[in-house]
């Protein structure tokens, strides 16, 4: 006699106990179990967006808001589009806008390659390293206003040690900080003494790079410039993209040194309560954050303040995704 397995009644005790299954058989998540779960989730997120909306999402909103208007701290009155009518007539803010771009496109770059020059000359030495790291890394340690005041002094003509060393050698050194075409120069050379911050995270990526790769490559008959090509360089591009974009992002916010060595070289820096004008010599010296500063806070025009501050918020961002596209693609390129 064939016995039959007793079925599972499909009412009863049993009844209820089943749980809804979904396509695939899986159970649905209980609705009031994801809400536990979103709520846990923005509880730890909530420090990062009170954060992020007060000191970014609303500062930006603000700034796209009085962009339209014409804003003195006392008054506000709607203006529409005038203010960007009028950075395109506004000689000095394009003055501006080509010194600082100046600054982007050649200081930025010789400050990376000078900075992984160092480094790597660092991994070569035996003895002395680290006292070689000192001597170079101690520029940047330097508060700006005395690094600006001093190296303006070092390169003066008349009391400068490197005019005079250089006179007896029998050369000739330009006048950097006096002379309209040698001022955007002579901020370049600032900024290379005080490379102590790219060189040092450089050096860092450079002593990461493991040995066996330089090894192999040496054993398969790779040179010093190949063994750079293909190990180096793919290796450290992270650390590459990382001091190109904080250089720019720097480079455009340049406003301490340009402005102190403007007045150290005219002579006004020891004028106290005297109003100077940014841009010594002849315009050289003037940045966009010296711009946006003099249009917000001397002449309280603070609707077109935030037109400059948004334009430059977005040839930031534009460089910045620039960049990151340009070293990604390096990337990939060398991993293929």
């Amino acid at each position: 006699m064939t016995s039959v397995a007793p079925r599972a009644p499909s009412g009863g005790r049993f009844r209820g106990s089943a749980r809804r299954a979904g396509p695939g058989g899986r159970p649905h998540a209980a609705p009031r179990a994801r809400r536990r779960r979103r709520l846990r989730v923005l509880a730890f997120l909530s420090p990062w967006l009170v954060g992020f909306g007060m000191f970014f999402a609303y500062p930006l909103a603000a700034t796209v808001y009085f962009s339209f208007t014409r804003y003195n701290l006392f008054t506000l009155e709607y203006v529409g589009f005038d203010n960007y009518k009028f950075l395109l007539h506004d000689d000095d803010a394009w003055t501006a806008m080509r010194n600082t771009l100046w600054l982007v496109a050649i200081v930025v770059p010789l400050r990376v390659v000078f900075g992984l020059g160092v480094a790597q000359l660092l991994t070569r030495v035996k003895r002395g390293g680290a006292l070689l790291r000192s001597v170079f890394y101690l520029p940047y340690l330097i508060p700006p206003v005395s690094a600006t005041v001093a190296f303006v002094y070092v390169m003066n003509p008349g009391t400068g040690p490197f005019p005079v060393l250089a006179d007896r050698l029998g050369l000739s050194l330009p006048d950097f900080f006096n002379d309209s075409a040698w001022a955007k120069p002579g901020l370049g050379l600032l900024g290379l003494w005080a490379v102590g911050d790219v060189m040092i995270i450089l050096l860092a990526a450079l002593l990461n790079v493991p040995t066996s790769l330089y090894e192999a490559a040496a054993i398969d008959g790779a040179g010093a410039w190949a063994r750079f090509r293909h190990i180096t360089l793919p290796t450290v591009s992270p650390v590459l993209a990382f001091s190109a974009v904080t250089g720019v992002i720097q480079t455009l916010q340049y406003f301490t040194q340009a402005l102190v060595a403007a007045k150290v070289a005219s002579g006004q820096a020891d004028l106290a309560g005297t109003s100077f004008a940014p841009g010594y010599p002849g315009g050289s010296t003037l940045t966009f954050p010296q711009w946006l500063y003099d249009e917000g806070f001397r002449q309280f025009n603070m609707g077109y303040a935030c037109v400059l501050a948004l334009v430059m918020f977005v040839v930031a961002m534009a460089f910045t995704l620039v960049l990151l596209r340009q070293f990604n693609a390096f990337a990939g390129e060398e991993a293929g």
